[in-house]
């Protein structure tokens, strides 16, 4: 997972992964198939462990704190100092050429599925009288993504865990944001 998390999918050769796992090339085609299938276990494992921020975010009591909760999890996730910097699901593909494709198709998808889950999350708040009823949640789904993922790039460019709690912090101020 650190390898791709660092390194992006095309930049993270077989030797890179076999090496970090300490396992021939042989054990890992047997245990794992191709570098896409281990792909998208790390992936798994990503988002069962560094990006489980997402889904504790979901179960906040309100839409406020949902978009608090992710995008503060998005702020301490990207920063943390033992983990590459940035987020696996946006630098795992962004350089990713044709033989990528199957990689960033992944991440397309996998970030797709995070919008519909906070889609779902707001329509649930607008039926329960926390949003207003002119609220859009696709949008504010997609706003949240855009700017956790602008996070993440900020973060891989080394900008600060601070500053980039205050770019999240303006974020939110107001919510929901005008014309959501």
């Amino acid at each position: 997972m650190l390898v791709f998390w660092a390194q992006g999918y095309e930049g993270s050769s077989l030797d890179d992964l076999t090496g970090a796992m300490g396992i021939t090339r042989t054990s890992m085609y047997r245990a794992f198939g191709n570098k896409q299938d281990l792909f998208r276990k790390a992936l798994e494992r990503y988002t069962e462990g560094p990006a489980s921020y997402f889904a504790r975010a979901l179960g906040q009591a309100t839409a406020r704190e949902v978009a608090t909760a992710y995008l503060g999890g998005a702020v301490r996730s990207n920063t943390r100092p033992d983990c590459p910097a940035g987020c696996l699901g946006v630098q795992g593909s962004l350089a990713a050429g044709e033989s990528g494709r199957q990689a960033r198709d992944t991440l397309a998808a996998w970030r797709q599925e995070g919008v519909a889950h906070l889609r779902d999350r707001f329509q649930r708040a607008v039926d329960d009288g926390d949003l207003p009823s002119d609220a859009d949640p696709t949008l504010l789904a997609r706003y949240l993504m855009t700017v956790a993922n602008g996070i993440a790039v900020q973060a891989a460019g080394g900008t600060s865990r601070e500053e980039l709690q205050l770019v999240a912090d303006m974020a939110l101020h107001p919510w929901p944001p005008a014309g959501s």
